[in-house]
C-alpha cells in the first residue's frame, strides 16, 4: 500500500508557521491584507472564495472583498485594480479566472502589481519564477506541489522528474522549480511520444493534464511518488483526480489523494504569499 501524501498534515504544519509571523507583523502594526476579485457569481468561484477567506482568517489574515457583476465593462475592473495597486493597506490580490469573454484577461492580468499578484498571474511574477529570482510569487498550485514534496522529505536534487502538462498555471513554472531545485525534468503533454513509458522513467510524476484519470497504472512504476494535482468529476459525479487512484496506488511508494491532496495546499500557499508580501512591503 501507496503512503498518502496527505494534505492536511502540510496545511497543518503551515498554519502554525504563520500564526507566528502574521503575530510578529501584527506586533509591528501591520496586517497582513488580501484582496479577492471576483466578477460574476461562479459557483466555483465562490467555493474557492469561501475557502480562501477561511484560511487567511485562521491566522488573523484580513481579507477584503471586491465584487463586480457579471456583465460589468473592462473598465470598471481595470479602475478596481488600479485601486488595489494603490492601496498600501491591501498587500496581496487574488484575481479570479477566467474573466468574461469580452474582457482581455492578459491585459487585465498584468495591469496588476507584480509586488501584490500573489497567484502568480502576471508576467513579471512569472519572469521572476522562470528566472529564479524573488519577483512577484509563483503560482499557488505549482508552489503547493513543492511544499508538499519538502513537507514529506522527498529530495529532489538530481531526481528523474517527468511533469505532464505545461500550462502557465502548473506545468511550466513548476518545471522551473523543480530544476531550480537540481532536479532533472522533462516536461510532457498530448504530443509526447510514448508518454506512459517516459512517466515510467520517472523517479517523480506530477501530473496536471486537466483530464479525469486520463494516467493508470501503465504510466507508474515501482517505488514512484506520484503527485496528482487534477481535480475533475467522474462519470459517477464523484470528485477525483488525473490520475486514477485505484489503479495507480497499488503500483507507486507514495501518492496524493483526490480530494485531499494538492487542493488542500493551494489556500495555504496564497496564506503564505500574502504574509510574505506584507514582510516585503515594510
Amino acid at each position: 500500500m501507496a503512503k498518502l501524501l496527505e494534505g492536511r498534515e502540510v496545511t497543518a504544519a503551515l498554519k502554525t508557521k504563520h500564526q507566528t509571523e502574521v503575530d510578529g507583523l501584527l506586533s509591528k502594526g501591520i496586517t497582513p491584507t488580501l484582496g479577492i476579485i471576483r466578477v460574476g457569481e461562479k459557483e466555483d468561484d465562490i467555493a474557492y472564495e469561501r475557502g480562501a477567506t477561511k484560511r487567511c482568517e485562521a491566522v488573523n489574515v484580513a481579507v477584503k472583498h471586491f465584487v463586480l457583476a457579471s456583465d460589468a465593462v473592462q473598465e470598471e475592473l481595470i479602475e478596481l485594480i488600479d485601486g488595489i495597486n494603490a492601496d498600501a493597506l491591501i498587500h496581496g490580490a487574488l484575481l479570479f479566472r477566467p474573466l468574461p469573454k469580452y474582457m482581455s484577461e492578459d491585459k487585465i492580468c498584468n495591469i496588476l502589481s507584480t509586488r501584490k499578484d500573489v497567484d502568480g498571474i502576471t508576467d513579471g511574477s512569472l519572469a521572476g519564477v522562470f528566472a529564479g529570482r524573488t519577483r512577484g510569487f509563483a503560482p499557488c498550485t505549482a508552489q503547493a506541489c513543492m511544499e508538499i514534496l519538502d513537507h514529506f522529505g522527498v529530495e529532489l536534487k538530481g531526481k528523474r522528474v517527468a511533469v505532464v502538462g505545461r500550462s502557465l498555471v502548473v506545468g511550466k513554472p513548476l518545471s522551473m522549480m523543480l530544476m531550480g531545485k537540481n532536479a532533472t525534468v522533462t516536461m510532457c503533454h498530448t504530443k509526447t511520444a510514448d508518454l506512459p513509458a517516459v512517466c515510467r522513467s520517472a523517479e517523480i510524476l506530477i501530473v496536471a493534464a486537466g483530464r479525469a484519470k486520463v494516467i493508470d497504472k501503465s504510466f507508474c512504476s515501482p517505488g514512484q511518488i506520484l503527485i496528482d494535482v487534477g481535480i475533475n468529476v467522474d462519470e459517477k459525479g464523484n470528485i477525483c483526480g488525473d490520475v486514477d487512484f485505484e489503479d495507480c496506488e497499488p503500483v507507486v511508494d507514495a501518492i496524493t489523494p483526490v480530494p485531499g491532496g494538492v487542493g488542500t495546499v493551494t489556500t495555504s500557499i496564497l496564506v503564505e504569499h500574502v504574509i510574505e508580501a506584507a514582510r516585503r512591503s515594510i
